[in-house]
């Protein structure tokens, strides 16, 4: 007679501990995005967008009579709306949610807020550098790949 409270106990045990990660996991998606949010993910990517259409034009100016075409493919599909899930998901892969609550906090800050702008453009300024420097050094690629040393 025991058995049959402590199974029942079991089951309702086993069935809220998925509600209470379902919750969980909402509230945790829900940190993740208001992260991306106050780190303005959703109002960079159209600033993104251009900076790609930029750099492909500046390295392939025979692109400049498509750049409305090059412009219209990388908005419909680097936009906020396209991205906004998959960004969550990675954020919550790599952060848990009291550690998205202390970024949140940080990044409303006005250190934050610095920090979020100026490591944008230090991460645009690395990837400009990081071109510039593959392509001085592109005919010594070209040497090693026919090489293959």
């Amino acid at each position: 007679m025991r058995m049959l409270p402590r199974s029942c106990l079991l089951m309702v045990a086993l069935g809220l501990s998925s509600v209470v990660a379902l919750g969980d996991e909402r509230s945790h998606r829900k940190a993740a995005e208001n992260l991306l949010l106050v780190l303005e993910v959703d109002k960079s990517l159209p600033k993104m967008v251009n900076q790609v259409v930029e750099n492909q034009l500046q390295s392939n100016p025979q692109l400049a009579p498509q750049r409305e075409v090059l412009q219209r493919f990388l908005t419909t599909y680097l936009n906020w709306e396209k991205v906004k899930e998959e960004m969550i998901t990675a954020c919550t892969h790599e952060f848990t949610e009291p550690e998205l609550q202390q970024l949140i906090a940080f990044y409303k800050t006005p250190l934050g807020k610095k920090a979020n702008e100026k490591v944008s453009q230090l991460v645009f300024i690395a990837g400009q550098i990081g071109l510039r420097q593959a392509q001085a050094h592109e005919a010594e690629l070209r040497q090693m790949l026919n090489t293959g040393r």
